[in-house]
């Protein structure tokens, strides 16, 4: 087993008899079915004000790694609205943590093209299947503070998305990932009906970059370039929680 935090961590794409490969899929009749009811029906229903600057920051092509603040478990439909088929022509593949993955809930996220983490112990075979889509030229969402935070701001991130990105473009040199920069902020700590939400996307990272030979110190440039890009994406005068957001256009 490979260690996260080995300063030479390589990711093995070769088959392992001891670990279950991970799978997902996009249901060719659920996936647009879902996201259409999310994006024409529930989300202008629930939400007063969806403000969104910075799409044409958005690659269409290539593979790419959405990197959103993670505020809420709306997140998870905030980011396809802003960034998914309607405005890329792209769907997207979330990485989610493995309590996720369970009952009704993961059946459904299995089959809109999720798949399996567990942050604290990665699995090689998640890794694998994260880098084989990146392979692929497809879009991955990972939300690199690990966690949601009600509070504003940007916290600390975690190296797992610099990783897998370095990993997947040593295992395919040219690849030309990019890494895309999302700030998300709600006026309320917990989105409540008609409630509003702010979204800025900014320049893409290219990770092709950053020296992926040297996967420990330009994994740790890469997230602190990360944080950087994030941080610049905060309102210059942030709204206290509660209140409304700024006014954008779209």
């Amino acid at each position: 087993m490979i260690s996260l935090s080995s300063a030479h961590e390589t990711l093995s794409l070769s088959p392992m008899t001891q670990e279950a490969p991970v799978t997902s899929q996009l249901s060719p009749w659920l996936t647009p079915l879902i996201y259409n009811l999310g994006r024409h029906g529930l989300m202008p229903l629930y939400f007063q004000q969806i403000e969104i600057v910075g799409q044409e920051h958005l690659p269409t092509s290539g593979p790419v790694i959405l990197a959103p603040t993670h505020r809420s478990r709306w997140d998870a439909l905030v980011v396809p609205y802003a960034a998914g088929r309607d405005i890329t022509g792209r769907d997207l593949r979330f990485m989610v943590s493995i309590n996720e993955i369970k009952g009704v809930q993961g059946w459904f996220i299995r089959r809109l093209g999720g798949f399996p983490i567990d942050p604290l112990q990665p699995a090689i075979a998640s890794l694998r299947h994260g880098v084989g889509l990146l392979c692929q030229g497809e879009t991955l969402v990972i939300f690199p503070e690990g966690a949601i935070f009600r509070e504003p701001g940007i916290h600390p991130l975690k190296p797992g998305l610099a990783r897998l990105a370095l990993q997947a473009e040593a295992h395919q040199p040219g690849l030309g990932i990019q890494i895309v920069p999302i700030y998300i902020q709600y006026n309320q700590p917990i989105p409540q009906w008609r409630s509003q939400v702010q979204v800025k996307i900014g320049a893409p990272l290219a990770v092709s970059t950053y020296d992926s030979t040297a996967l420990k110190p330009s994994a740790q440039h890469l997230t602190s370039d990360l944080a950087g890009a994030l941080q610049q994406l905060l309102p210059a005068q942030r709204q206290e929680l509660g209140q409304p957001c700024p006014s954008l256009s779209h």
